[in-house]
């Protein structure tokens, strides 16, 4: 017998997985287990088959486990849709949601909770499902959410998003809208988790284990998934034609090899490392988005304050004048995320008032932008792709430079200060 917090650490001694309850335990001696209550009352368990291989669990020939997740990201995309897309008939299926058609008409608004990182995929999340299902949606952080009496209702769907499915906040909210009568989901990476057990449906990641503890493949594996129930949902309830469907899924089948060519320039290349040569002196770091990238600016920012140590600030674009351009100078450099989009003229604006006022500006901008290049100082250029995907290419440049800063600043790229990959107590 083995006992463990995660599924990772077992791995390599058996793939055969029993999880407990809140509230239960588990007594374990040379004869066997027994499991019972904390009252002492015997409880039955079943064992859960892990599919993940041992050996996605070990760095391999990578210097970091989370360099590797950063660069696995092409193969979990496609791991993440493999199944789930019908081109026949122009459709995504999702049957372990288990929301059919008819209740998924029925809903009149969707909250998604989550912490940190996750939260950040569910501002995105909002996005898709605001445009492509056209229903309302709002996005707590679970910590905050059964605090101040949400207002939930059966015709309401929760999303929960965690990679672990055993955050103990997110548990938390989820409790809270069962409590309350609402359909509840969970997105998450490790299957057989507790956030995959107390809900009506669930959707996997199916990214493999990540072991570093900034979260990177996780991120963009539940972007997607936000992405394919924004669809689903869209396409239950009549608002997807089938030839906008057909657009969408055959733009969605491109993601990974997009992705796999954007990482395998960024490994073969020193754009990256000169980057970092160039800034890890910095102490601060301003990151700006608008609409659908705003919350990549946010990710972005977690990923360098969260393993180099640097203090930065994830803000929409538009807020710029309402406070945060007061500390633009020579000594903080500007990301900005500005792909060809709807917006792309508002954030060469924004470029322009940084450069007037002294600021550096790194650019996440598609490959083939001429205009960035005079412009910004510094450009980490991605693919272009339909506008609605940008997020899930433009946080990976950001994943990259963080990673680089934080290994030359000599931090602990896998397991930096304070931090713990499962947030399990409060």
């Amino acid at each position: 017998m083995y006992i463990a917090s995660d599924i990772p650490a077992i791995l390599r001694h058996t793939r055969e997985v029993t999880f407990l309850e809140s509230r239960q335990m588990a007594v374990v001696t040379a004869g066997g287990v027994q499991f019972s209550d904390l009252d002492g009352a015997p409880v039955n368990h079943t064992t859960v088959h892990i599919d993940w291989n041992p050996t996605a669990a070990e760095k391999g020939a990578y210097r970091h486990f989370m360099q590797k997740e950063i660069f696995e990201q092409g193969r979990s995309l496609t791991d993440t849709l493999r199944s789930r897309l019908d081109f026949t008939n122009h459709a995504v299926m999702l049957e372990s949601l288990q929301l059919p058609p008819a209740r998924a008409r029925s809903l009149e608004k969707v909250t998604i909770v989550a912490c940190g990182t996750s939260y950040y995929a569910g501002l995105v999340g909002k996005y898709y499902l605001e445009r492509l299902a056209r229903l309302p949606v709002e996005v707590d952080y679970a910590s905050e959410f059964r605090y101040r009496s949400p207002i939930v209702r059966p015709d309401h769907l929760v999303v929960a998003i965690s990679q672990s499915g055993e955050t103990v906040d997110t548990l938390a909210a989820l409790e809270e809208a069962r409590d309350q009568g609402a359909v509840t989901a969970a997105i998450v990476n490790v299957v057989g988790s507790q956030a995959a057990r107390v809900t009506d449906g669930h959707i996997y990641m199916q990214a493999g284990p990540e072991i570093g503890v900034a979260s990177t493949k996780a991120f963009t594996a539940s972007v997607t998934d936000l992405f394919l129930l924004a669809l689903y949902l869209g396409q239950c309830r009549g608002l997807l034609d089938p030839e906008t469907r057909a657009t969408l899924i055959r733009d969605l089948t491109t993601l990974p090899g997009l992705a796999g060519e954007l990482l395998d320039r960024a490994a073969h290349g020193t754009r990256y490392h000169d980057l970092a040569e160039r800034f890890h002196t910095y102490h601060n770091f301003l990151y700006l988005g608008r609409g659908i990238n705003y919350p990549v600016a946010r990710e972005g920012a977690l990923k360098l304050k969260e393993i180099s140590y640097i203090h930065a600030e994830g803000y929409p674009a538009g807020e710029m004048k309402h406070g945060p351009i007061a500390l633009v100078d020579a000594s903080m450099p500007t990301v900005v995320i500005a792909p060809r989009d709807h917006v792309y003229d508002k954030m060469i604006s924004q470029i322009e008032q940084v450069k007037a006022r002294g600021g550096l500006v790194l650019a996440v901008a598609n490959e083939d932008d001429e205009i960035i290049r005079t412009k910004a100082d510094f450009v980490l250029p991605i693919p272009p792709i339909n506008e609605l995907l940008t997020p899930i290419l433009a946080v990976m440049p950001l994943q990259i430079f963080a990673y680089e800063m934080a290994v030359r600043r000599g931090a602990d790229v896998d397991q930096p200060r304070n931090l713990a990959k499962s947030v399990t107590v409060e």
